[in-house]
């Protein structure tokens, strides 16, 4: 496997990718997120340049290179799935997720304030994490714990709180630049809270050069 570093190659390979979409999608979302901050502090891996066949994006440094223990066939093409390392083959990549391209719309036309004076646009805290692992439909065990975790301290996310600073509605972004586990505590529903979270995650994200479209 060859480590790509140089940023003209990421960024072809980002145009590669995107021209699979919507295929590519996974492993497209983790490139970007790569060549714009890398804020996961991420590593792609190729198995041969320029003419590669598979692709893997693992944290820096984590995983040594053509260690494929954690490496599974799935509907034929190769996920690498341990909690730190993602990749795909790229001749068949048929996850289907969700990316901040899908938040593309106005949302009923609504990019202004935020419907409730009270409730302002701030950010979720390392000890909110019990929290996200009790309100994620995937969580409530000790591995969820530690991935939403990495998520909370490595990629941007957007949480409304009350005046308190008690978070009400959040938004995470996960390694594949995906929306992801985005809820509205049951108490303060039918507000328009995710409506205006989900916004200002896609405005966010189109500021770091997300693509957008719905």
């Amino acid at each position: 496997m060859q480590i790509l570093t140089c940023p003209a190659q990421l960024q072809r390979l980002e145009g590669i990718l995107r021209k699979s979409l919507p295929l590519a999608l996974p492993v497209y979302g983790a490139v970007l997120n790569i060549t714009r901050g890398n804020p996961g502090q991420y590593e792609v891996l190729v198995d041969k340049w320029p003419d590669f066949g598979a692709v893997l994006a693992r944290p820096s440094g984590e995983v040594a290179s053509g260690d494929m223990g954690h490496c599974r066939d799935r509907g034929g093409h190769w996920e690498f799935g341990t909690l730190g390392a993602w990749g795909c083959w790229g001749g068949h990549l048929g996850q289907e997720l969700g990316c901040w391209a899908h938040w593309g719309h106005r949302f009923g036309g609504y990019w202004g304030a935020l419907p409730d004076p009270s409730v302002q646009v701030g950010s979720l805290l390392p000890s909110h994490v019990d929290l996200l692992n009790e309100t994620w439909p995937y969580g409530g065990n000790a591995r969820s714990r530690r991935y939403l975790a990495e998520l909370l301290e490595r990629f941007p996310h957007v949480c409304l709180q009350d005046s308190t600073g008690e978070p009400l509605s959040w938004v995470l972004t996960d390694h594949f630049g995906t929306g992801t586990h985005s809820f509205t505590l049951p108490a303060h529903r039918r507000r328009g809270h995710m409506q205006v979270a989900l916004t200002v995650a896609a405005q966010r994200a189109q500021a770091r050069g997300f693509p957008t479209f719905g």
